[in-house]
């Protein structure tokens, strides 16, 4: 039980010191896990200034990074507008780590603060620790270490090779990133203690695995060899792993162009690349999860006389900013704001346990009226991503709430079409379109390596599953598709295909001296 002996303010004032910031974070830390049961990793808070949060922000929120011209120059755009007061800093960054590092503002007040201790040092450290997309993917043991060692590595392979080599490597990686992940088979797990070993027998294997893979000489022709039999065309497919949907992976291991450095360099990238891939798909739950923490928080340390009336008010007056959804026809609109969509969710399902009605029994008969609202919270965050999270709980009560309704775009029909309205037809149909279009395949272009003609010209084919007949941006595909060019070391060819008819929309083939392309 979380004891009342004390009510007295934690502090009266919004000026903050370091024995006021501890005696407010224990505070925090029994509501979270005696109240609420949460499960943390060990935090450690650090004080930032502006600029080392605007730093933070640069690259990407990591404690330690290597060095990169874009990180250089994200930092001047973020700076230049925070500077002119076209944008704001964020309240805190924390990171997925063990121990959980969080970032505060030294410019906050002392209740903002408090409120972010609370948001990030146990809402998004519980949700990290939990959640079983972070648990199977990423390595939070390990990846403080892991970046210890890329940065090395990265410095000293300037150092040798120079910045403009290692630079030119790190472009063409970064923009192939997004397809630097494996989507449905789990990583190796980091081994940062055996990196060096490791590395080392990457080399071996990748020297003996290209002695046999590369000991053609490149043909004219584009065709497959004429020569090949259907047995070594499967028997090289295999060999390849293809199709293969993670590019980064595929250019690191069989790339007949790249040095043993450089395909290191193509690791550190991947291997940042699929840190990353949980949060993607957790946006909603994520913050959902931290802003329900922080606003329960923070009240019941005004229920205990632990806050005064003003500071609960100055919490409350940025908690509404945060969870604020812009209508459609709001200039600020940007779709749905995953703060309130989570949130909101999240006070969704309390109610639901605790204060149901008819219609909740009916759609969440085993939800409805359990009482534990807690364990159910817990249960939920451990154990679904931000799509079968809203097919789950997304409730009719919600649904009209945010006046939500479903309109469909068809490019055969010159008007819009209402699909979905309030009736329980229409609360499937939105709901299900919401949940859809978090998915994380409609989110980025499915794309894998189907073929490399090792006899013929070692020409690199890329397919393009094409959702709704919608082809690939043209500008961003012939700008990858020179990276990609780069990286391989030969002629590079991509085909957008119907995903339903397999029929062929468009393809594209960039060679040495040109880019063709052709629509069908």
């Amino acid at each position: 039980m979380i004891s009342k002996a004390s009510s007295t303010l934690l502090f009266d004032s919004s000026d903050w010191n370091f024995p006021t910031l501890e005696k407010t974070y224990k505070a925090i830390e029994e509501i979270a896990e005696q109240d609420l049961g949460l499960d943390v990793y060990r935090n450690q808070i650090e004080i930032i200034s502006s600029e080392q949060m605007l730093d933070a922000y640069s690259s990407v929120g990591m404690p330690l990074m290597y060095q990169h011209w874009s990180f250089g120059k994200r930092f001047a755009r973020d700076e230049m507008m925070y500077r002119k007061g076209y944008q704001g800093l964020a309240y805190e960054i924390v990171i997925n780590s063990n121990p959980c590092i969080s970032y505060n503002m030294e410019e906050n007040t002392m209740a903002m603060q408090t409120l972010v201790m609370a948001h990030a040092a146990f809402g998004h450290n519980h949700f990290f620790k939990n959640n079983y997309l972070f648990r199977q993917w990423t390595d939070a043991d390990g990846i403080l270490e892991y970046l210890q060692f890329a940065k090395s590595y990265i410095a000293k392979c300037e150092e040798k090779y120079g910045a403009q080599s290692v630079e030119e490597i790190l472009d063409a990686a970064h923009a192939l990133m997004d397809h630097g992940v494996f989507r449905y088979r789990r990583p190796p797990p980091l081994s940062t203690r055996e990196e060096e070993s490791k590395r080392r027998a990457r080399e071996t294997y990748e020297e003996r695995t290209f002695n046999d893979l590369w000991r053609t000489v490149p043909s004219k022709g584009r065709e497959k060899a004429a020569d090949e039999s259907e047995e070594e065309h499967e028997r090289r497919r295999k060999i390849l792993k293809m199709p293969q949907e993670n590019i980064l992976y595929f250019l690191e291991k069989f790339s007949p162009a790249l040095e043993s450095w450089q395909r290191e360099l193509l690791h550190i990238v991947r291997t940042i690349a699929q840190y990353f891939y949980p949060q993607k798909q957790t946006k909603v739950m994520n913050e959902g999860c931290a802003t329900f923490v922080h606003y329960y928080i923070v009240n019941k340390l005004y229920d205990l006389g632990r806050i005064s009336e003003g500071t609960l008010l100055e919490i409350l007056h940025n908690h509404s900013s945060v969870v604020m959804q812009p209508a459609y026809d709001d200039p600020r609109y940007s779709g749905m704001n995953p703060y309130a969509l989570g949130f909101e969710m999240m006070c969704d399902i309390k109610r639901i346990c605790t204060e149901p009605t008819d219609e909740d029994r009916q759609w969440f008969p085993d939800l409805a009226g359990s009482t534990d609202w807690r364990a159910a919270l817990r249960h939920a965050w451990a154990n679904y991503r931000d799509e079968s999270f809203i097919l789950q709980y997304l409730s009719p009560h919600l649904m009209r709430k945010f006046r939500m309704f479903l309109i469909t775009d068809n490019e055969s029909e010159s008007t819009y079409m209402v699909k979905g309205i309030h009736d329980e037809a229409g609360y499937r149909k939105v709901r299900a379109a919401l949940a859809q279009s978090y998915e994380i395949g409609r989110i980025d272009p499915d794309i894998q390596v189907v073929d490399a003609d090792l006899k013929g010209d070692r020409c690199l084919t890329l397919r393009h599953m094409a959702l709704d007949r919608i082809p690939l941006d043209t500008k961003d595909r012939d700008q990858t598709m020179k990276h990609l060019r780069r990286l391989w070391g030969y002629d590079v060819k991509i085909e957008s295909v119907d995903r339903e008819t397999g029929a062929l929309i468009s393809e594209a083939i960039i060679t040495a001296d040109r880019l063709e392309t052709s629509i069908r």
